[in-house]
């Protein structure tokens, strides 16, 4: 149970609408916060320190297409020790609903090998459009925030389907907050059991 919620661990996360190109998108000044918050490095190793249930892994958030429209950061999650290992490289879409929810939708990276590490130069995207990307429907984490730097919410239901170890659907939740994004995935079967995933809560990670 440790290694599969260490493997799944912070997906940061997140997906309801289909990617209508980059160009397309509409920036909007209110997501600009809720990027900065996730924007940087974090590590979960001073849980990982306290818990030994945790493993120590870093979390790596920058923001890519900076000269195209939308907010777009490129996620990459590997042990601390195996960095250059990466078990999670995705593309995460912010946008503002017109509800003042935030939505966070999730796409995986077509040939991800070479992207590793390329979050230390996010201009190495530039070169690159949507078609290097593969949304994972129903996975997009809905934030709506909850005080002056914090935001939290989850996935939909069970919405967003996963096949690992005999899951029928997984969930996400998700707080973000000044120097802190804490992220709790979890799989559950069709009778509602939990099968792989954190049981004591979700991972911290800190900037």
């Amino acid at each position: 149970m440790k290694i599969t919620h260490v493997l799944l661990a912070s997906t940061l996360i997140w997906t309801l609408y289909s990617c209508a190109g980059i160009k397309s998108a509409t920036p909007t000044p209110t997501e600009r916060p809720l990027s900065a918050l996730m924007t940087g490095s974090f590590s979960s190793s001073k849980q990982a320190q306290s818990d030994s249930t945790f493993y120590d892994i870093t979390l790596h958030m920058y923001p890519i297409w900076m000269k195209q429209k939308g907010t777009w950061l490129y996620v990459e999650q590997a042990v601390t020790q195996n960095q250059d290992k990466p078990y999670r490289q995705r593309i995460y879409q912010l946008k503002q609903a017109a509800d003042g929810t935030f939505e966070s939708i999730v796409y995986r990276v077509k040939d991800q090998d070479d992207f590793i590490g390329k979050w230390k130069t996010p201009e190495f995207f530039d070169q690159f459009d949507e078609s290097i990307l593969e949304e994972r429907e129903g996975c997009t984490v809905y934030l709506k925030k909850v005080g002056k730097e914090e935001y939290t919410g989850s996935t939909l239901d069970d919405n967003c389907k996963s096949t690992l170890r005999g899951a029928t659907y997984a969930t996400s939740t998700v707080t973000v907050k000044d120097g802190v994004i804490m992220s709790w995935d979890q799989g559950f079967d069709s009778d509602g059991k939990q099968v792989w995933g954190a049981t004591k809560g979700g991972y911290i990670f800190e900037k």
